[in-house]
């Protein structure tokens, strides 16, 4: 399947799991790289091969995903160029590093305080009800969510978007943000492992993945102008719980 003959059937799994992690990620501004890595890995795709596939495809769903987002206003464009401008720098080295060494033995370390992330984002989205507050702490989270995202496979939603939340930041602004300044880094991981491993480094899973992704790209922008925010607490909160635990469960086995 990855490789070697191919066919439409041998698409069709990739094209549903790039539909649904494409929804899950533009109405929640999280989990497609990780739900796409994750696959790809366990096909047997080497980790950085894995990450240039799930970005090459990113470079096209985030801008369909991010369009969306602009066209149903929910994107905070001071919050934008806070988060872009450092999103690209760690991009950039996180793909270096990557290409480099092996980036696995810290991931279930960030993992697991993902995980304490989404436990606390869900039990306040339960309890309380939301408050909207200026984020301070923004230019490193783009970085680090850059990083994280290249070196990874997937991390920026996760990381930016959880901190973000926790800070105070209105949830559908966030969503919308992060969504729309991940085409930036997305782009930037894209080229970077093009420069460093060539063409040869993407599979024929990113053509299914593609497939299913831009399908799905306008329909989360909209359901995330229309969900409740103390709902989108709840559900970004429970995702990156889920998946962050499902991480630690591969990382450790």
């Amino acid at each position: 399947m990855i490789g070697g003959e191919w066919g439409l059937l041998d698409l069709l799994p990739f094209i549903a799991v790039g539909f649904a992690a494409q929804m899950v990620d533009g109405a929640l501004g999280m989990a497609f790289g990780v739900i796409s890595s994750t696959l790809l890995i366990s096909l047997g795709v080497p980790p950085a091969s894995a990450s240039a596939s799930v970005h090459a495809v990113e470079s096209f769903t985030t801008a369909a995903s991010g369009l969306s987002h602009v066209f149903h206003r929910n994107v905070d464009w001071k919050l934008f160029a806070r988060l872009m401008i450092p999103g690209v720098t760690g991009a950039v080295l996180g793909a270096y590093v990557l290409t480099q060494v092996h980036a696995d033995a810290a991931k279930p370390f960030v993992l697991a305080y993902l995980c304490l992330m989404g436990i606390y984002l869900l039990w306040r989205g339960i309890t309380h009800k939301p408050i909207e507050k200026k984020p301070k702490a923004v230019e490193p989270l783009g970085l680090v969510g850059g990083f994280l995202d290249a070196a990874g496979g997937g991390g920026w939603g996760p990381v930016v978007t959880s901190h973000l939340l926790i800070q105070g930041a209105n949830p559908r602004k966030v969503i919308g943000t992060v969504n729309t300044a991940e085409f930036f880094v997305t782009v930037t991981i894209s080229a970077t492992f093009i420069a460093t491993l060539g063409l040869k480094a993407f599979t024929i899973a990113s053509i299914g993945l593609l497939i299913g992704g831009l399908t799905a790209a306008p329909f989360g922008a909209w359901m995330a102008k229309r969900i409740a925010a103390s709902l989108l607490l709840k559900i970004v909160g429970g995702v990156l719980t889920v998946t962050s635990l499902v991480g630690i469960v591969a990382a450790l086995w």
